[in-house]
């Protein structure tokens, strides 16, 4: 079956690596008829295939790791992720990564793709997809500020496009809404407090469409 990539989807990233005995080996060459223990077998021949790298390849279903120690293999190639478990195993990582991946969404293309849903349903999925995924970057900023301080209080929190800013009963002051970058809220929190913004509050963004 053939399939196309439509969408990347920013988690349950990974990274598929080598890995041996701290000192034994610092890149993939020096694993030249050696033996290498995987789950993932059909990756790792097809990349050790096309360095021209010589090595016995040993198949297991779980607790890589440990083959080295058990003299099964004399290096690895596993998912890494912390790598924590490696290194309590007595590992290291070594050498360029094999494959990164992260879960993406995925369409089948050729005979029998259209049965997947027309184009514009997958429009639609797609979209929804993103206004997910952008809500996960930032959060909702509401605060409330002196008029004549909008301009630089505005230069803080643009927003996508451009703040909203709207009247209170007390006619000095406007209340201002704006999305920032999760990742700065803080800074721009104490930011925004300093120039005299008051009842500064943050809300997590569920979904949304740009």
């Amino acid at each position: 079956m053939e399939a196309e990539e439509l969408l990347p989807l920013g988690f349950a990233a990974s990274t598929f690596r080598f890995a041996g005995p701290v000192g034994d080996f610092s890149a993939a060459e020096e694993l030249e008829g050696k033996r290498l223990a995987t789950s993932y077998d059909g990756l790792l021949r097809g990349y050790l295939a096309e360095r021209g790298i010589n090595a016995k390849v040993v198949r297991l279903d779980g607790a890589v790791e440990s083959s080295v120690r058990l003299g099964v293999a004399d290096a690895i190639a596993d998912v890494v992720e912390t790598g924590n478990t490696l290194k309590a195993a007595g590992m290291e990582i070594f050498g360029e990564p094999i494959l990164k991946s992260e879960a993406v969404l995925i369409r089948r293309t050729g005979e029998g793709g259209a049965a997947n849903g027309t184009a514009r349903e997958i429009d639609v999925l797609i979209r929804r997809l993103q206004g997910v995924l952008v809500a996960r970057q930032y959060v909702l900023m509401d605060y409330d500020i002196r008029k004549e301080l909008v301009e630089k209080a505005a230069a803080l929190t643009p927003g996508l496009e451009s703040p909203t800013v709207s009247p209170l009963r007390d006619s000095d002051w406007v209340a201002v809404r704006s999305m920032v970058p999760k990742k700065e809220t803080n800074r721009i929190m104490d930011e925004l407090y300093d120039l005299g913004a008051r009842a500064i509050l943050v809300s997590s963004i569920h979904a949304c469409r740009i």
